[in-house]
């Protein structure tokens, strides 16, 4: 069983920056594949960001404005808000897979299974 904890939400400006960490369990973490999805209320879960070995990918929402990296020794992986806006607001979560997929299949939320309970992020204007 992987645990996933997310940390560093909370309150910013319109135009300010925070940054998310996900620290995640497990002896292969450099193996995993690992996104970043939000939810605002009323609105699906929906994708952010996610890297593996094969790279990183964003939503088009994002790009531009959020980085996702990762720290193999720490076994965390970061997201790096910058230029938030209102919309931005919403419960984000971090989400593991040990599995192999496709690059094109990052953006799913049904392949991840490991999930963290989340962290607030608003963003007012």
């Amino acid at each position: 069983q992987v645990q996933v904890v997310e940390s560093g939400g909370g309150l910013v400006q319109a135009g300010g920056s925070l940054r998310l960490s996900c620290a995640a369990s497990g002896r292969t973490f450099s193996r995993y594949a690992m996104g970043w999805f939000r939810q605002a209320p009323g609105l699906e879960r929906e994708f952010v960001a996610a890297i593996s070995w094969s790279g990183a990918y964003y939503a088009d929402s994002v790009k531009g404005r959020f980085t996702i990296s990762r720290d193999n020794a720490k076994n965390t992986v970061y997201l790096q808000m910058n230029s938030l806006k209102p919309e931005d607001t919403a419960v984000y979560y971090c989400a593991a897979t040990p599995r192999p997929f496709e690059s094109s299949r990052f953006r799913e939320s049904g392949i991840y299974d490991y999930w963290g309970q989340g962290t607030q992020v608003t963003v007012s204007s």
